[in-house]
C-alpha cells in the first residue's frame, strides 16, 4: 500500500475519539492555518453522494480521483488510525476471514451459509441467537442448521422475563394492545444471557429497531444480523429505499427536495 501515509501516533489523537481527531484534521498543517482557502470545504464524509462512475476507492485511486467529500480527502488521519486497529491479531483475523467468506461465497452462498462459514473459519464453537419472539420458529430452524454443522447453540427470545412495559415507564396507551399485559423487549438481558453462556458469535434475528442497538452494545461476542425486521415489507427494509420515489414516498420528510441534489449539504450553495 505505497500510497498510505504512515500513521503518526504523536500527531493524532486515538482513532476512536472521532471528534478530537476531526478537530486535529481541520487544524493540521501550517499552510492550512495560514491560508484559509486551503481549509477543506467538507468536514463530514459524503460517500452516499459519490457517483457510480467515480467510486475511486474500488480501484485504489481515492487520492487521485476521490471527490472533495471523499474520506481520503478530509480524514486521512482517521483512516490511518483505523488501519492501526487492524494490526491487532484478533481484529485482523476477523477482517481476513470476512474477506475470504466474501470471495469464496460471492453470489453463491446465502447469508445463512455465510454465517456458518464465517463461524467455522473463525474457529467458533458456540453461537448465540438473539431472536424476536415472533421469529421463534425460524430461530428453531437456524439453531438446528447450526447444530448440524457441529456448533453449540444458545438462543434467547426478546420477551423472556415477562417484564411488563409499565415497569419501563410506559403508559397503557403507549402499548401495542392497551388494556392487558404486554411484555417489554429485553435485549440487554438477551445479551447478558448469551454472554454468560460463552457465546462467541451472536446472530440477530428480527430484533426491533433500537432493541437491536441495545443488544449490540451489551453483547460481548461479535454480532451479525441475519434478518432486519420490517413488518410492512416482509422484513425487506431495502424495499422502502428502492420505492422511495413511488409507492413508499411517505418515507420523505417535509424538507424533501424537488430535485435530488448531487452534492452533500456542505457542498451546496
Amino acid at each position: 500500500m505505497a500510497h498510505r501515509r504512515q500513521f503518526d501516533t504523536d500527531q493524532c489523537v486515538p482513532p476512536r475519539r472521532a471528534l478530537e481527531c476531526r478537530v486535529f484534521l481541520m487544524s493540521a498543517g501550517d499552510s492550512m492555518a495560514k491560508n484559509p482557502a486551503a481549509t477543506p470545504k467538507y468536514i463530514d464524509p459524503g460517500c452516499a453522494y459519490c457517483p457510480p462512475s467515480v467510486q475511486a476507492c474500488r480501484a485504489g485511486e481515492s487520492a487521485e480521483r476521490g471527490p472533495g467529500f471523499c474520506p481520503s480527502k478530509i480524514a486521512q488521519g482517521e483512516i490511518d488510525g483505523a488501519w492501526e486497529i487492524y494490526q491487532d491479531p484478533k481484529i485482523k483475523k476477523i477482517a481476513q476471514e470476512s474477506a475470504r467468506v466474501e470471495a469464496e461465497g460471492y453470489c453463491q452462498w446465502t447469508r445463512v451459509e455465510e454465517v456458518v462459514q464465517f463461524a467455522k473459519k473463525m474457529g467458533y464453537t458456540k453461537i448465540g441467537i438473539a431472536t424476536c419472539i415472533s421469529f421463534v420458529e425460524l430461530a428453531n430452524t437456524l439453531s438446528q442448521i447450526l447444530e448440524s454443522h457441529g456448533f453449540e447453540v444458545a438462543s434467547a427470545a426478546c420477551k423472556h422475563g415477562s417484564v411488563a412495559k409499565e415497569e419501563l415507564g410506559l403508559r397503557d396507551d403507549e402499548k401495542i394492545r392497551p388494556g392487558g399485559h404486554e411484555s417489554m423487549c429485553n435485549p440487554i438481558s438477551q445479551a447478558e444471557l448469551l454472554n454468560s453462556r460463552g457465546c462467541e458469535f451472536n446472530v440477530v434475528l428480527g430484533l426491533c429497531i433500537g432493541h437491536d442497538s441495545l443488544f449490540f452494545k451489551h453483547s460481548d461476542g461479535l454480532c451479525s444480523t441475519l434478518v432486519a425486521k420490517d413488518r410492512v415489507l416482509a422484513h425487506n427494509p431495502i424495499g422502502a429505499l428502492q420505492l422511495a420515489d413511488s409507492y413508499y414516498s411517505k418515507v420523505w420528510g417535509p424538507e424533501r427536495p424537488e430535485k435530488r441534489p448531487k452534492l452533500p449539504r456542505e457542498g451546496r450553495k
